[in-house]
């Protein structure tokens, strides 16, 4: 073949001149489709040796004709390498952007199925649980709401004050407030307190005649907690000044002598803490009667009742110790019922009376005694006149449970709790919980009234971890 345009020199190749002679006819155009993918799929068929020939349309090349595949893949010539494996796109679906899916099956067998995995061990199903009827302890229980009043009715006065005590500018140090609020957490117990002024008071404009005074002597595990409340005589002036002042001499003498009290308790010396708390309420009452003889007051008039709770700090001792003298109660919440615990007087006091104390009605031999016609003797001038019975010390000492709440209050709160059944109903609901009420509510719940009580309320109530 010779440059494009010249004409041919020296001999003619025999391919050229069977492609190009005038006596061949034209073979005309091919109705075999030739597309791109057409080629491809052509050219895929040619470098896969271990594919079928498949019909493309090209017409077979005539005999004598040079065999157009690479050297290496001639027939009957040994393989110098592997045959090469044409790529087929994996995002093609077919047309231009890939291998059709007919041909990719060919050229890409599909993996094998994998073995069906080994089913999963079987697990016994859990036996149920016998049906039983739910307690109280399975079920939340939730405090009532709280409430202003309870009993019949709505008491008498309104439930916030309405007049205030009549102050002196040269004495402003004798003012009582009219509510009183405390509280602390010490070892394995908390400690809610406080005082508030009657319906009847507030209403009148007299001072609070309880006293309450809350108070931590020593440090750490050997700290010891006193709670004392006071209750002035009624209807006298100085009452609110006697109620302060005894709690003002219990206070100071628990504080100098806290360290022997604290290692009794511990200790659980019952014995001895019970001589030791009345020689010190004695003292305490006497130097409240001392003061009265130096104001020229008379001592009756001068008076109050004193009740007092010992608490250690100690998490490891849930001894609690209580003591005083005059009235009031002392309860406490277990297993959700109120238990009166105040102490029983046993003592015997007073002049003998028929069936305790008395002598007998005769002697051994027979004679009987003069009969008592009970006409009173008039005093000697000669002999001092006797003191009026004084009240009976009172001592409690108790271990506490987990879940107690121990409750010590004044006459205010007392009566109407033994005398209203709904009332230690309705603190049961409130104070029953896991944990102990807030200030404000511990409040609220002390100040539900009730008709026809209308005293000053002191309260102090101690809930166990």
């Amino acid at each position: 073949m010779s440059h494009q345009g010249g004409r041919p020199t020296g001999h003619e190749d025999d391919w050229w001149g069977q492609l190009y002679d005038d006596k061949t006819e034209d073979a005309g155009p091919t109705t075999a489709p030739d597309t791109l993918d057409d080629r491809y799929e052509s050219a895929a068929g040619t470098v896969n040796g271990d594919a079928e020939p498949q019909d493309t349309g090209v017409p077979a090349p005539r005999e004598g004709d040079e065999d157009p595949s690479p050297p290496s893949l001639r027939p009957g010539e040994p393989e110098s390498s592997p045959p090469l494996r044409a790529v087929v796109p994996q995002g093609g679906t077919g047309g231009r952007s890939g291998t059709p899916p007919a041909r990719a099956r060919e050229t890409h067998p599909p993996a094998p199925t994998p073995a069906d995995p080994a089913p999963p061990p079987t697990e016994t199903p859990p036996t149920p649980q016998p049906i039983r009827t739910a307690t109280r302890l399975d079920l939340p229980t939730l405090p009532p709401p709280p409430v202003t009043y309870l009993g019949s009715g709505p008491p008498t006065y309104e439930p916030e004050p309405t007049a205030l005590p009549p102050a002196n500018p040269d004495e402003l140090d004798d003012l009582v407030a009219d509510t009183v609020l405390d509280g602390a957490h010490y070892g394995s117990c908390t400690l809610r307190a406080a005082s508030v002024r009657g319906d009847s008071a507030r209403f009148r404009g007299e001072p609070r005649r309880d006293s309450l005074l809350t108070a931590r002597f020593g440090t750490g595990d050997h700290a010891l907690v006193l709670v004392a409340m006071a209750t002035g005589a009624r209807a006298t002036p100085g009452a609110h000044r006697a109620a302060a002042e005894a709690c003002h001499w219990i206070g100071r003498a628990v504080g100098r002598s806290h360290a022997r009290l604290a290692e009794d308790i511990r200790a659980a010396r019952r014995g001895d803490l019970k001589s030791g708390l009345h020689r010190l309420t004695d003292r305490s009452l006497g130097k409240l009667r001392a003061s009265a003889v130096e104001q020229g007051i008379d001592p009756e008039e001068y008076s109050a009742t004193l009740r007092c709770l010992l608490l250690p700090a100690d998490t490891d001792c849930r001894t609690r110790v209580f003591f005083g003298v005059g009235a009031g109660g002392l309860f406490r919440l277990r297993d959700g019922e109120w238990q009166d615990i105040e102490p029983r007087v046993t003592d015997a006091t007073g002049e003998p009376v028929v069936g305790f104390g008395s002598l007998p009605a005769e002697t051994p031999e027979g004679d009987r005694l003069t009969m008592d016609l009970g006409i009173p003797t008039p005093p000697s001038p000669y002999e001092p006149a006797p003191e009026p019975p004084r009240e009976p010390f009172r001592f409690r000492a108790s271990v506490a449970r987990p879940g107690d709440t121990l409750l010590m209050c004044s006459g205010g709160l007392a009566e109407p709790l033994r005398g209203e059944p709904e009332l230690g109903a309705y603190l049961t609901g409130r104070w029953s919980g896991p944990t102990a009420p807030g200030l404000a509510a511990f409040l609220a719940d002390t100040q539900v009234r009730v008709k026809g009580y209308a005293d000053d309320r002191t309260a102090a109530a101690v809930w166990e971890a």
